[in-house]
């Protein structure tokens, strides 16, 4: 029995997303070697003052390379979809395409499953590769640099006690100048505890040196005697402190989800990671959004040819929509809008711009 072949639309489907995806990918490696280049221009010099040679340049490339790519995506979407439009318009294949019967909703559907399948791509990225891509790296530049003392102190809460680490050194593996603040159910201070160094063994786990200790009982403080080294209890490892100690690293859900029912060490607020992860889950809505802002181009004239300026409209407008989104999420971690505000206005604002430009160029 034969089989029969694809209806046309489903042919036609498979075109549109398979070009668009070709051209998102392409304007992205693009912009991703382009963030490269600026990158190693920067760290180079500290590389290989860190005698690390040629291999710690590529390194430190491979190992950016999955925070870059994603950063890389919503303006590959932008500029591929831009890119794929235009060149169709151009050459009259909107043309045929519209007389054929297809409506400019009939292409942005078919334009659909590319789109969300590059969305997704983006949420792997963000909760799956970078974080792990960007815990290696700082692991590495900590381990190698040669003046750990100059790094930046940082403050974080674990359960009950607060704590202050003056800097990490070997990976994660040593701590300097560690105060640990332990807290009463009723928020009261109970003990402060200070060593100058913690060093992580795996076969003894974290080992405190250099101790004194403060016990507060009835408003009256007690100073117990110096020790020279005890064990620290504590469920935090190395990466653990990379991570605290780098600024605003790139954390997968688990980690928000375990920071913000207390199970996690976090040095973050609740709305700041609570928009985090609203943000990395509506990556495929700002990327349909994106898409939209690009469809206007279907209706340069042909006379205008690539002296329109249709393009360059729809470009600005993707610009302003990532800028716009980037200052309401920084707003959101400023703790000024709540997370759905910082998130998810600014999709409905532009969609329904858009929207009511293609409604105006379908109406003429």
């Amino acid at each position: 029995m034969k089989t029969q072949p694809p209806a046309p639309t489903h042919v036609l489907l498979r075109y549109l997303s398979g070009v668009l995806f070709n051209r998102v990918m392409f304007s992205s490696a693009i912009l991703v070697g382009l963030m490269e280049i600026l990158a190693l221009l920067e760290q180079t010099t500290p590389i290989l003052q860190r005698h690390l040679g040629v291999a710690g340049i590529l390194t430190y490339a491979g190992m950016r390379l999955p925070f870059l790519m994603s950063g890389a995506l919503p303006l590959g979407v932008l500029i591929g979809a831009l890119l794929m439009l235009t060149q169709m318009t151009l050459a009259s294949e909107m043309a045929i395409l519209q007389a054929s019967g297809l409506s400019m909703w009939g292409l942005y559907k078919r334009l659909v499953p590319a789109t969300l399948l590059v969305g997704a791509l983006g949420i792997v990225l963000d909760d799956q590769v970078t974080p792990r891509s960007e815990q290696a790296l700082a692991a590495w530049w900590n381990r190698t640099d040669p003046h750990p003392e100059d790094g930046h102190a940082f403050w974080f809460h674990e359960g009950g006690r607060l704590a202050h680490v003056r800097y990490v050194a070997d990976g994660g593996n040593m701590l300097a100048h560690l105060d640990l603040y332990t807290r009463t159910p009723e928020g009261l201070l109970q003990e402060t505890l200070h060593a100058e160094r913690a060093d992580y063994t795996h076969a003894h786990g974290w080992q405190l040196h250099a101790i004194t200790r403060v016990q507060i009982d009835q408003q009256k403080a007690q100073r117990l005697p110096a020790e020279d080294s005890m064990p620290w209890q504590t469920t935090l490892h190395p990466w653990d402190f990379i991570r605290l100690s780098a600024e605003n690293p790139p954390l997968s859900s688990g980690t928000i989800i375990g920071m913000l029912r207390g199970r996690l060490p976090s040095d973050s607020s609740s709305g700041f990671l609570q928009a985090g992860l609203l943000e990395r889950f509506l990556r495929p809505a700002a990327m349909m959004v994106l898409l939209l802002l690009a469809m206007p181009v279907i209706y340069i004239p042909p006379r205008t040819g690539t002296r329109s300026w249709v393009p360059v409209w729809c470009l600005g407008a993707g610009l302003l929509f990532i800028i716009a989104q980037g200052l309401l999420r920084a707003m959101g971690n400023a703790g000024l809008l709540p997370p759905p505000v910082a998130t998810i206005p600014g999709l409905i604002i532009f969609t329904l711009g858009a929207v009511t430009a293609l409604l105006r160029n379908e109406a003429k």
